[in-house]
């Protein structure tokens, strides 16, 4: 008997409908009849009696058959697109699936291997496997734009030649609702890159977690300072880079009295909400309070390499007093070496 185990379509599915209202058949269907359908065949044209002809061919229909669906059969969900989340790799998309063009050996493997453990994580049964090759039994998936439940089968394989670091998912087997089908391109291309989606939103997770285990390790040396940015203008300087610091910053804020409201990465913005500890947390810090008021701030964070510069804003974009910047500086330090010793 073979094991099937149930795929929940989260968040990896962008392409999902997931704001439209009706059922399965209102996202997948033009919102609108098919009496185009039954338009009649064109006719020759006849010419009136003395008339003499005279061709354009600008709008000449060409003669020949035309594949691809028609009425309710077209698809009209938007295609689903392969997510960026492995640096430096490329994506193409074929007839034959989703092929991952990595940059280096050493990522091709480390896919590979993520991709074997979380085989065996979702308890996926396999078919055949090879040292290059995996085909696996049948796996079921829950998706509301479907009208059925949807299950299939997939081969993935990885280059066997060190200079070329392909990683490639095909969909080569099609069920519905317990009914084997031939597999159409369409639906070969949507689950072949819904899965490709899967490994690559695990490959980004594995990574975020790995940086904030190396953020725990490396974050237990840090040296705080006051500089000076390229306007010359004063920032609170960590000695560490930006991807180290952004992952050890919301525990360090949220040990000084600031609550973490939103982050946004790419921006290296952190809004937050500061409330003053009692003079009791002060003087068991050792230092002097951090000249703020208990109100909204942005902190912005900014990338110089091997180190992490720190400004702080109020919600209009007005930067704080450089006093204030710099009673913070010796509160961070000082909160480090707590964590360092504790």
């Amino acid at each position: 008997m073979n094991y099937k185990y149930r795929l929940v379509v989260t968040a990896v599915m962008v392409a999902t409908l997931a704001g439209c209202s009706g059922g399965a058949e209102r996202r997948r269907q033009a919102n609108q009849d098919f009496t185009y359908l039954e338009t009649k065949p064109l006719e020759s044209w006849t010419l009136p009696s003395g008339a003499q002809a005279s061709q354009v061919n600008d709008y000449v229909i060409p003669d020949q058959a035309f594949s691809g669906e028609l009425g309710s059969a077209v698809d009209i969900r938007p295609p689903q697109q392969v997510l960026a989340l492995i640096p430096g790799a490329r994506s193409v998309k074929s007839s034959d699936g989703v092929t991952l063009v990595l940059a280096k050996p050493e990522e091709l493997t480390k896919v590979w291997l993520l991709t074997q453990r979380l085989i065996a994580e979702r308890n996926i049964q396999i078919q055949t496997q090879s040292a290059d090759a995996i085909e696996t039994d049948w796996i079921s998936w829950t998706n509301e734009d479907e009208e059925s439940e949807i299950s299939n089968r997939y081969r993935i394989e990885k280059s066997s030649d060190p200079s070329r670091n392909t990683y490639q998912i095909t969909l080569i087997d099609w069920r519905e609702g317990g009914v084997e089908k031939p597999v159409t391109a369409i639906n070969k291309e949507r689950y072949s890159i819904l899965m490709t989606n899967l490994v690559t939103a695990r490959y980004d997770q594995q990574e975020r977690e790995q940086a904030r285990l190396r953020a725990q390790e490396l974050v237990k040396q840090i040296p705080i300072s006051m500089g000076q940015d390229r306007s010359g203008l004063p920032v609170i300087i960590a000695r560490a880079p930006y991807n180290i610091f952004w992952e050890r910053l919301p525990s360090l804020l949220g040990q000084l009295g600031f609550s973490v409201e939103g982050r946004n990465r790419s921006q290296g913005v952190v809004e937050v909400k500061f409330k003053s500890p009692d003079d009791e947390f002060w003087t068991e810090l050792g230092t002097k309070p951090i000249q703020l008021d208990n109100r909204t701030y942005n902190l912005q964070l900014g990338d110089l390499g091997n180190r992490t510069s720190i400004n702080v804003t109020d919600t209009d974009g007005k930067p704080v007093t450089e006093d204030a910047l710099k009673s913070l500086a010796p509160v961070f330090a000082a909160a480090i070496d707590r964590a360092n010793n504790s």
